[in-house]
């Protein structure tokens, strides 16, 4: 029992490492999440603090993600339940990102940290879902509703991967993963989802 709930808690601290927060106070010596959407994600960071704070935000917003899904894999062992303890920490780390405990739990939109738990989870409907996403930002200029778009068709990719391409025994657990993380990303946006519907959210 205490296994499985220290691979979630870690999951979740080091989905808190405000990496955007970190870089653009050393940079800047300012709070990000002062700035624009008041996200510490990669897009507000490359408003703030230039396009090279930005992709560096991005990799390690994202090798966060994967980093807690791998180590849950390695701790949870070849039991029963490692599936759910993986799903379990996978979502944990989504949540440490959006609100991390370092930053009184004002964090990030968790889409970069989604990426890296879906490479590592399901790389061909994170591949679906990132082409999507660059379709739709392509078309609208909007980073945000491409984000939104991509994290809820997830679980559909998700679906599709384990019927067409990778056939799973029990896809149940990487199911649930995709839902509630893409639930967790679109519920982050709720500030971008307001500013989209009066036609004020920033472009790129």
């Amino acid at each position: 029992m205490f296994r499985p709930l220290l691979i979630v808690i870690v999951a979740y601290l080091l989905g808190s490492i405000p990496f955007g927060y970190l870089i653009v106070r050393s940079k800047q010596g300012a709070d990000i999440r002062e700035t624009g959407s008041g996200g510490t994600g990669a897009t507000n960071v490359s408003r703030r603090a230039g396009k090279a704070a930005g992709i560096y935000t991005l990799v390690l917003d994202a090798l966060k993600g994967a980093v807690a899904v791998v180590w849950a894999v390695v701790f949870a062992g070849s039991t029963s339940r490692a599936a759910w303890i993986v799903t379990a920490a996978a979502i944990a780390v989504i949540v440490g990102h959006i609100f991390p405990v370092w930053l009184r739990f004002r964090g990030g939109k968790g889409v970069a940290t989604g990426v890296g738990v879906f490479l590592m989870l399901a790389p061909v409907a994170l591949l679906c879902a990132g082409v999507l996403f660059v379709v739709i930002v392509f078309f609208t200029r909007y980073v945000s509703l491409g984000s939104m778009v991509a994290a809820a068709t997830i679980p559909l990719f998700v679906w599709l991967q384990s019927v067409f391409v990778t056939h799973v025994g029990d896809v149940r657990p990487l199911l649930v993963a995709a839902i509630v993380g893409a639930a967790l990303i679109v519920f982050a946006h709720r500030g971008n989802i307001g500013r989209l519907a009066q036609g004020i959210e920033s472009k790129i």
